[in-house]
């Protein structure tokens, strides 16, 4: 081998011992905070972190959790966490009229998945007056569906007494303690509860058409990293896209169990429930007139200014606007 192909070669092996040298772009930490992990709505994260749709972006999340969605909102609001996941629209709204810097990036859940349980003894709502009935809290939008599917079945705030957890494993271990008579939970708590033999008294769906759950960010983190939050948006896309796809729904059952420790069979009936249902927003857009039905009834509280605009819960270039 002469001087020259010598040369070549030791150049050549130099170039490729630096590239293997050459650090790997670290991946960006982010910090989300949500409700617990064990109901259906923290569905498309744990999708997400057992996918490695985080991975792929080059963002590592850094998930935590909070006792309440009011809680989780004050977080993100403080800065402690960058994103709230599969939280209650109505605490967003509410600080952001405050003035707190937030925005919604998007819905995850379009529709209000709830279902009312009450003790095996009880067979309609209109039974619940005089009862002790668990909600998320006081200003928790769970209190507001509660009240929307007793009013018609002639009973009214006032006539039925209230106590508060903010998760809905809570609330559901309260019904099985006897603490209470009824509670507002989501899948797959709700179909285990009637597994169990607990009373289906209604379904939140048929009394409330109101968008339910979403994704908010901290708008002055959001300011210097909006690359990162188009990111995240991506991600839950590619969660949903993923979760709707039939043949993943074996798989998208055994995620939700290792973070729920719900039974297989009440999981494959909230899959099959929210999916057909099409409870989880699939494009990524937020309804402004469906959102409008929610702060209009926030208006009607009084809970919110009647010159409020929904415009004001938008990121500007980033929250993408269905209608």
């Amino acid at each position: 081998m002469g001087p020259t192909m010598k040369r070549l070669m030791s150049a050549a092996i130099i170039l490729a011992l630096a590239s293997f040298a050459r650090p790997a772009t670290a991946a960006e930490t982010v910090t989300l905070i949500s409700v617990g992990s064990s109901s259906a709505n923290f569905w498309p994260s744990a999708v997400a972190q057992e996918k490695g749709l985080f991975a792929a972006a080059g963002l590592t999340p850094d998930i935590v959790y909070a006792q309440s969605n009011a809680a989780v909102i004050q977080q993100v609001a403080a800065g402690s966490a960058n994103f709230s996941t599969n939280s209650g629209l109505v605490d967003p709204i509410r600080a952001i009229e405050k003035g707190a810097p937030l925005a919604l990036i998007r819905l995850e859940v379009q529709a209000p998945p709830y279902a009312l349980l009450g003790k095996p003894g009880l067979k309609s709502i209109g039974e619940l007056k005089g009862k002790m009935i668990s909600v998320g809290g006081a200003k928790d939008i769970t209190r507001i569906f509660v009240e929307r599917m007793l009013a018609p079945n002639g009973v009214k705030p006032g006539e039925f007494d209230m106590t508060f957890a903010g998760a809905t494993s809570a609330r559901y271990s309260a019904l099985q303690a006897g603490a209470v008579d009824a509670a507002i939970l989501t899948p797959p708590f709700s179909f285990n509860a009637q597994s169990a033999g607990f009373t289906l008294l209604g379904n939140t769906v048929d009394y409330v058409d109101m968008p339910f759950a979403g994704i908010s960010v901290n708008t002055n983190w959001a300011a210097s990293n909006k690359a990162t939050v188009q990111k995240v948006i991506e991600v839950y896309n590619k969660s949903m896209a993923w979760l709707y796809d039939p043949a993943n729904r074996n798989e998208a059952v055994q995620i939700l169990m290792k973070v729920s420790k719900i039974k297989q069979s009440d999981v494959e009936l909230a899959y099959d429930f929210l999916i057909k249902g099409k409870y989880l927003e699939a494009t990524g857009k937020i309804s402004k007139s469906k959102l409008g039905t929610l702060v209009d009834a926030l208006k009607s509280l009084g809970d919110i200014p009647q010159d409020f605009s929904v415009d004001r819960l938008f990121l500007p270039g980033v929250t993408q606007i269905a209608d």
